[in-house]
């Protein structure tokens, strides 16, 4: 009988603690559709894009700069990063400046 109460509470204890601990979704929207589905790992998490936009369930590292750079090195310019908070026009501009010099900085990126 004990060790199924223990059993119990510790299960009660897994789930809860899951809760606690889920991760949040970052969505990084394109300034261009791409033409398959990709998958690929950016800030530790695994970003899977399709058409305009590319999602990961990530950790707060993944919010960052860095990801962005390489999610926009992988399939283009980044019009949006969204996931704790949306990024300003400053960090985008730091997120796609690789982007945009390899395009010689003809493309311009829309607002969303």
């Amino acid at each position: 009988m004990k060790l199924q109460l223990i059993a119990a509470c510790a299960a009660l204890i897994t789930l809860s603690a899951g809760s606690a601990f889920a991760a949040d979704t970052i969505t990084a929207k394109l300034s261009a559709p791409i033409a398959a589905k990709t998958k690929f790992i950016a800030g530790g998490a695994i970003f899977n894009c399709e058409a305009d936009a590319c999602v990961a369930i990530a950790k707060s590292q993944t919010y960052s700069v860095a990801a962005c750079k390489t999610i926009a090195d992988k399939v283009g310019p980044v019009t949006s990063f969204a996931g704790f908070k949306t990024f300003d026009d400053t960090k985008l501009s730091d997120c796609n400046a690789k982007v945009m010099a390899k395009a010689g900085g003809a493309t311009t990126l829309a607002k969303q």
